[in-house]
């Protein structure tokens, strides 16, 4: 009678060892690719730090025919568009968040989870196809200024782009607040408001900054909507109705036949800035999961 039980023990010792091992090799070979694809770029824009001029690509100007190949109009496109697409996205996300956990009828509350889980497998040229025939044409006839290809119309496409993401990162964080504490507010007969404001968001701010940032690298690393909307112009913007061109626009955008030219070379550059960008987004949620669970 007991050797069924110690049988079916020792499968399921096999299969979890199994199931350790394929996930270690899993792990292994994420961090193998990780550093391959960042050497890659490393090898091939080595020409840039061996003749010193990193930090001319970095800071100049985009001027093929005077023999520039700055990618500094790329790098301001980039933060700008981003930045503001972010900046949009927050307040529009946390409201939705709060609306589905706090303050809005269950039904109502159910529906827009639903429909947002629904939006974050939307592709990305779809957002791009709608910016460009319903979005762009709004902003040139309001504002009167070029054709309504510029960094507004791409930060409020990619705002509309990010904001899933960010709003199932919160609601997640709202709800992970103690049951125990909102029932306290509850029974003292606190709104929903003061329920939001005073013991949700202390609570779980830590996965709203990890929303927000993982929306910023979601906005930095888009293709797609940056390359139909923005317009695609190499001058540095000076205002967020003039167009402008983002580092992954760029990639796809320029097609180099020699190998050894600058300009093929900045593309690794943009890689690179892009790599580090991510490292440094992929650290601050890890940071910021840790004080999480420190917090707890």
């Amino acid at each position: 009678m007991c050797a069924i039980p110690l049988m079916v023990t020792g499968r399921m010792r096999r299969l979890d060892h199994v199931a350790e091992l394929g996930f270690r090799v899993a792990a292994f070979s994420s961090a193998v690719a990780t550093v391959g694809i960042f050497g890659f770029m490393a090898v091939l824009g080595y020409p840039l730090l061996t003749d010193g001029r990193l930090v001319e690509v970095l800071t100049s100007p985009w001027l093929p025919d005077q023999g520039a190949f700055g990618i500094f109009p790329m790098l301001a496109g980039t933060v700008l568009i981003a930045s503001l697409a972010v900046l949009l996205a927050f307040p529009l996300s946390l409201g939705c968040a709060s609306f589905v956990v706090v303050t809005g009828p269950r039904p109502l509350a159910g529906l827009l989870r639903k429909t947002v889980s629904v939006m974050t497998g939307v592709p990305t040229v779809i957002y791009g196809f709608v910016g460009v025939f319903l979005l762009v044409p709004v902003i040139r006839e309001t504002f009167h200024h070029g054709s309504g290809m510029c960094i507004l119309s791409a930060a409020l496409c990619l705002a509309v782009l990010v904001s899933p993401t960010m709003i199932l990162f919160f609601v997640d964080s709202f709800e992970r607040v103690p049951l125990s504490q909102i029932n306290a507010v509850d029974a003292l007969g606190g709104t929903p408001v003061q329920k939001l404001l005073y013991v949700i968001l202390p609570q779980a701010w830590p996965g709203v900054i990890t929303g927000l940032v993982l929306g910023l690298g979601r906005a930095v690393g888009d293709t797609l909507i940056a390359l139909m909307i923005a317009g695609n112009s190499v001058a540095i913007p000076h205002s967020m109705l003039d167009s402008a061109r983002t580092l992954t626009a760029h990639i796809a955008l320029i097609i180099a036949a020699d190998f050894e030219s600058l300009e093929f070379r900045t593309l690794f550059a943009c890689g690179i800035v892009l790599y580090a960008f991510t490292a440094l987004t992929v650290l601050l949620v890890r940071t910021v999961g840790t004080a999480r669970k420190g917090a707890r």
